[in-house]
């Protein structure tokens, strides 16, 4: 229902109706109240999640960019789309109930291949905040995708294997555990 403070004629002779029905005045402006109880929505504090998501995604792709060589032994990491992005806000709402938010927090970076984990990489938001709980992010290696030709081609000219492309899956897995709280280990499977 829309109120406006403006009546015409018609909307006159429906109050005046109303009124020798026994229902009783009202100033129309005494229903926009509403105007003034419902909270307009921050800009400044959706622009700013939005920042720290972009910068959160950027931590993870730098993250996986440095294991590429190191942990990985890949030359190529196929991240599906929109997958750093999705890990970002469910990091930040996993983040949003804590004392000090996402500045309190220690992502711990894994890759599980078939039953291995490996360890990644740590990343720390705040390095000047004691930590007050960690999430252990565990990437899963794509194992439905068939090799390409090349690949197998690759693999078969150069044994060592610098020249393999590792395919994440779209799934992944966080794991919260708070470190101030009786509460444990909070699993939540994405």
């Amino acid at each position: 229902m829309v109120v406006t403070s403006s009546l015409n004629s018609k909307n006159s002779a429906c109050i005046s109706e109303l009124l020798h029905q026994g229902f009783h005045h009202t100033n129309i402006t005494d229903f926009d109240y509403w105007d003034y109880i419902v909270p307009e929505p921050n800009l400044n504090e959706v622009v700013f999640e939005e920042k720290t998501c972009q910068s959160l995604v950027k931590m993870l792709e730098s993250c996986l960019s440095k294991s590429k060589r190191t942990k990985l032994h890949c030359s190529k990491v196929l991240v599906p789309e929109k997958l750093t992005n999705r890990i970002a806000q469910d990091v930040l709402r996993l983040s949003s109930m804590e004392p000090c938010g996402l500045r309190g927090c220690v992502i711990h970076v894994n890759l599980e291949t078939g039953n291995v984990c490996k360890k990644l990489d740590r990343i720390v938001y705040d390095p000047t905040v004691i930590p007050t709980f960690e999430l252990t992010l565990v990437f899963k290696q794509d194992s439905c995708s068939w090799p390409s030709f090349r690949d197998f081609f690759t693999r078969a000219c150069f044994p060592s294997g610098s020249q393999r492309t590792l395919i994440l899956s779209p799934g992944f897995r966080l794991i919260k555990k708070k470190l101030y709280s009786l509460i444990g280990t909070v699993i939540e499977e994405c």
